[in-house]
């Protein structure tokens, strides 16, 4: 049975909860929607990663992340306001998307892709949080390696051509955050990406 090496596709399932192993499951990849990785590729936290060095298939794993080897505290300089105008499509503003609790993909002038959280809706402003969802948190994975092999060549480059991982960004990246494109498809977190390095 293979390890988890660098290069090898993994696939696990897992609970994610806060504080403890015994608080409130606020994620959940299961063997329906499993997480699946390249190991080594730079798609994961760190410290997640790490934690599965050398684990085979059927093997369990308890891992426990402070929340400065996940997401970080919670930064104050990536909670900004925004111009209406900059939600405006075709001169309509979005109401459906653009409410409060919703998280809108977003991408800076220099193209870098963002999540925010909506937070506030102004005649003229929208407030945004564009923290990583679960910045400031400690978290803890209890899951099952289902599966280890070798990736593909195939699996191996699209990594280069997707540009990442479909998780929430953390922040703005020390740029600026005053210049927002935004497109309409829904951020969705769930099915294991909380794992993921973005």
């Amino acid at each position: 049975m293979m390890e988890i090496t660098k290069n090898r596709m993994v696939t696990l399932t897992y609970d994610l909860r806060l504080d403890d192993l015994n608080g409130d499951m606020i994620e959940q990849a299961t063997a329906e929607r499993p997480l699946q990785f390249v190991y080594g590729a730079g798609q994961m936290l760190p410290k997640f990663e790490a934690q599965l060095a050398g684990l085979k298939q059927g093997q369990n794993f308890q891992i426990s992340l402070t929340k400065f080897d996940a997401y970080g505290e919670v930064n104050e300089d990536a909670i900004v306001e925004l111009p209406l105008e900059v939600f405006m499509v075709d001169g309509n503003f979005d109401n459906d998307l653009v409410k409060i609790g919703n998280t809108v993909p977003m991408m800076t002038g220099d193209g870098q892709r963002l999540n925010g959280i909506v937070l506030e809706v102004s005649d003229q402003m929208v407030k945004m949080d564009f923290n990583h969802p679960l910045a400031g948190e400690d978290l803890h994975f209890e899951g099952e390696i289902i599966d280890v092999r070798d990736a593909s060549d195939e699996e191996i480059a699209a990594l280069f051509s997707q540009g990442g991982c479909g998780c929430g960004s953390g922040g703005c990246g020390g740029g600026e955050c005053d210049s927002h494109d935004h497109d309409h498809e829904h951020h969705n977190h769930g099915g294991g990406g909380c794992g993921c390095n973005c």
